[in-house]
């Protein structure tokens, strides 16, 4: 079992800055695949970006070079720094760990920390 505690959601006003952080209680961190999602208020669920173990990143398009995800496996801890913020950015922000082996999948989320971009 792994739990995930998101931090460092808030209000910000258009074109400000925040850096979430998601702590993760997994005995071997890098093992597992880190991602940031969001939901906005009625939405489903969308991907932000995610790392893999081995730190190769993806972004989905409406962020990439505003939004930065990063690791740091010795203090089990992803990170999400998010620039240029637009008010359409405004979800709850959930951090998901997911590991593969073979054929079997195993996710865990955390319970979201909320941003809110208005002025």
């Amino acid at each position: 079992q792994v739990q995930l505690v998101e931090s460092g959601g808030g209000l910000v006003q258009p074109g400000g800055s925040l850096r979430l952080s998601c702590a993760a209680s997994a005995r071997i961190f890098s093992i597992y695949a880190m991602g940031w999602y969001r939901q906005a208020p009625g939405m489903q669920r969308e991907l932000v970006a995610t790392i893999t173990p081995g730190g190769t990143t993806n972004y989905d398009d409406s962020v990439k070079g505003r939004f930065t995800i990063s690791r740091d496996n010795a203090k089990n801890t992803v990170f999400l720094v998010m620039n240029s913020l637009k008010p359409e950015d405004t979800a709850v922000y959930y951090c998901k760990a997911e590991y593969a082996e073979g054929p079997l999948t195993t996710s865990y989320w955390g319970q979201g920390t909320q941003v809110t971009v208005s002025s």
